[in-house]
């Protein structure tokens, strides 16, 4: 894959009928849950589960998507999702970038950028990250890269 940055987490994801709108692709709003899915399962696999999560009352919640939707995607073709954790300031802010591509011809159909915001889940106020999303997230920091879609 020609990934825009290295080592990538991934994520296969295919079209299922129900990601479908009315215009025969997939729905702009398909494509957030998408981006959820691959960060939330990175998440899982840098071992901050939502166990780990409510352990910790934290959670990191998203503040803001910027989404280039490049090209479309349609019923049963097969995607591969990537993420990357861009962006750290190791209190309460994270960055990650994402790449969809369909391996099938190799086209970028969207990239993403998510900026995430610590929360404590009992308040839902931001709260400084605990020393364990420090470790973890930090572990997959990548170094520092032009953030530009």
């Amino acid at each position: 894959m020609n990934w825009d940055l290295p080592t990538p987490f991934v994520i296969d994801i295919k079209v299922a009928a129900d990601d479908i709108d009315g215009l025969g692709h997939a729905n702009n709003a398909v494509y957030v849950s998408w981006l959820e899915r691959c960060a939330w399962r990175h998440s899982q696999s840098l071992g901050l589960d939502l166990v780990e999560y409510r352990r910790l009352d934290r959670a990191m919640a998203v503040v803001r998507h910027e989404i280039d939707y490049l090209a479309a995607a349609y019923e049963d073709q097969e995607l591969q999702m990537a993420t990357w954790i861009v962006e750290s300031d190791q209190r309460l802010k994270m960055d990650r970038r994402f790449q969809l591509i369909r391996p099938e011809d190799g086209a970028t159909l969207l990239r993403a950028k998510t900026t995430f915001v610590c929360i404590e889940l009992s308040s839902g106020r931001p709260k400084r990250m605990p020393p364990e999303f420090i470790e973890g997230y930090g572990r997959a920091l990548m170094p520092p890269f032009p953030l530009e879609l």
